[in-house]
């Protein structure tokens, strides 16, 4: 194993000083996850081009040291960010934002993105095509990457769309006898020797290059999955082996230079339909009856608890405003612009806790309400909330089904525009605003608790139910998710001196219960156990456990050497 001064030497040569971090506090943004605890690394590597993230990932690979990649750093388990207690060999975060390449294929049908390039990225380029891609506007973080949503099986609001998947990708991986492989499954001839290979990705490539030869760039077969009620499955979890092929679902036990995905046509006129009701079991009900219409199903349907809307009411609502009045496009720098600053103030030890998102939150309160009078009202009445948004076009047949369900103790509204907009802009703040809570509210609470579950496609029984040893120690329980899919987010803001690692024990073994799976679509991380069969995907894609070891709650040592399980920690 190379000295570390040495590889240090190395991999500034490879990307300019200027790219290279090693001072703790200059890496402590990588080193840290959107709600992980920061594990430490030597350095942070910065490429600007695939030829220097694969010359730096060499370098690495023949010093013996660990790498871990990170693109948006918006995960929520720790899955791209080294973890607490340290490994037996260095780590290198090696960050790929400077990759956004993003070049559209087939008249905009397909688009192959660089490991840097955003889902925000992505929907911008392809809209002048009147195309979006799988994924838009998601439901806990803003400026996720193409790539990370692909390594994680990412899935998200949209019904018919499942969760992110390919299989064409380019990627580097560790051989068996320690050599680093690249390998091309793209479907795009890019010669032989890697570097050659990556400059002509570098350069821009040549249209006629592309072949199409029957694999798949997404989740062909979702529609039909998700429909199965009576499955005894959930629809789609992190772990599925269905969704499992090569960089799809790889956690980072690959370095990912490229993938392909499919791109789908921008929804044309909506109509958004908001449920209120009492009742969990009339959901069940309304889910299983739509469902089973056969026709085209819903574009979304976003269930919503009255805690979770008064959580995001309060401490969302900044966030609320700056999308619902500069756009999305403003964001990426808004948010950069608040980690710089959160980073500088942290210098300042006499400053509160969090002093950028107390300020914002301070702001946002003293402004005018931001939700429409009838949102209002139906918080005001109804502890349950779902908001189904459908083709105007072709609507399956939900909306005459609505006027079937509907009993007198239920309420629908057909939303306006400008109400089905700010219906979904809440629900989707909802995460941030679990964040913000915790931020203002540091002192005072043991952190929040964030489970990512899937049920069971056939499961009535879905709302969740706490006894009094586990209710007692929360403040607050935040209900949200992908109703027709089974997922749910469920988040706990956990009382001052409760033990939240022995309340997420206790979480996970009633769902084992259920037949539940977890996480739905977050990635393992270093939160949750991955599953034998995850476990070994792992291993066969990293046989030497170079890249991301740990992942999973899995072996941090070389070649996967036995080793104790961390602790169950309690957060995400």
């Amino acid at each position: 194993m190379a000295p570390p001064a040495r590889l240090t030497t190395a991999l500034a040569d490879i990307v300019g000083r200027r790219h290279l971090l090693t001072a703790p506090r200059r890496t402590r943004f990588f080193r840290r996850g959107f709600r992980a605890n920061e594990g430490q690394a030597l350095a942070v590597a910065r490429p600007g081009s695939l030829v220097e993230l694969w010359r730096v990932l060499d370098a690495c690979v023949t010093a013996g040291a660990i790498v871990i990649l990170q693109a948006a750093n918006t995960g929520l388990t720790g899955g791209s960010t080294p973890a607490p207690g340290g490994y037996d060999r260095p780590v290198v975060i090696v960050s790929v934002r400077r990759l956004t390449g993003i070049r559209l294929l087939d008249g905009a049908r397909q688009a192959l993105c660089l490991p840097g390039a955003t889902l925000h990225q992505l929907e911008r380029t392809l809209r002048p095509h009147g195309r979006e891609p799988h994924s838009v506007i998601g439901s806990s973080c803003f400026g996720a990457s193409v790539v990370g949503g692909i390594c994680n099986n990412s899935g998200g609001s949209l019904v018919r769309r499942g969760p992110a998947y390919t299989e064409y990708a380019l990627f580097a991986r560790v051989t068996v006898d320690g050599r680093l492989e690249l390998v091309n499954h793209l479907g795009i001839d890019l010669g032989a020797d890697p570097v050659e290979m990556l400059g002509r990705l570098d350069r821009g490539l040549a249209a006629d290059a592309v072949a199409t030869d029957g694999r798949r760039a997404s989740d062909h077969d979702y529609a039909a999955q998700v429909c199965d009620i009576y499955a005894d499955t959930p629809a789609r979890h992190n772990a599925d082996p269905r969704c499992l092929h090569e960089a799809s679902g790889c956690a980072g036990k690959l370095a990912v230079f490229a993938v392909r995905v499919d791109s789908f046509p921008t929804e044309g006129a909506t109509r958004t339909f908001y449920i209120g009701t009492n009742a969990p079991a009339r959901l069940a009900d309304l889910r299983r009856r739509i469902l089973s219409l056969g026709g085209t199903l819903p574009i979304a349907a976003e269930y919503l608890h009255r805690e979770a809307f008064d959580l995001a009411d309060q401490y969302g609502k900044d966030q609320f405003l700056m999308i619902d009045r500069l756009g999305t496009d403003r964001l990426p720098l808004f948010f950069a612009a608040k980690s710089w600053l959160d980073d500088f103030l942290a210098r300042w030890r006499w400053l509160p806790a969090n002093p950028v998102d107390r300020l914002l939150h301070a702001a946002a309160a003293r402004l005018a309400d931001h939700l429409p009078a009838r949102l209002r009202r139906m918080r005001e009445g109804y502890e349950h909330h779902l908001m189904i948004k459908l083709s105007a076009a072709d609507d399956g047949g939900v909306p005459a089904l609505l006027d079937e369900w509907l009993a007198p103790d239920d309420a629908l509204i057909e939303c306006s525009a400008d109400e089905a907009r700010q219906a979904f802009l809440h629900r989707f703040v909802v995460a941030g605003a679990a964040v913000r809570y915790q931020a203002i509210h540091a002192g005072r609470v043991a952190g929040v608790l964030s489970l990512d579950i899937a049920l069971r496609r056939n499961d009535r029984d879905w709302f969740e139910s706490l006894s009094p040893p586990i209710a007692d120690q929360i403040v607050h329980r935040i209900y949200y998710g992908h109703f027709l899919c089974h997922v749910l987010h469920q988040d706990y803001v956990l009382r001052r001196g409760a033990d939240p690692a022995a309340i997420k024990t206790a979480m996970l073994d009633r769902l084992d219960a259920r037949g539940a799976r977890y996480p739905a679509e977050h990635n393992v991380g270093h939160s949750y156990d991955a599953p034998p069969p995850l476990a070994q995907f792992y291993r066969t894609l990293d046989p030497t456990n170079s890249f991301n070891p740990g992942i999973g709650r899995q072996s941090r040592r070389r070649n996967h050497a036995d080793a104790a399980r961390p602790p169950l920690s309690g957060k995400e």
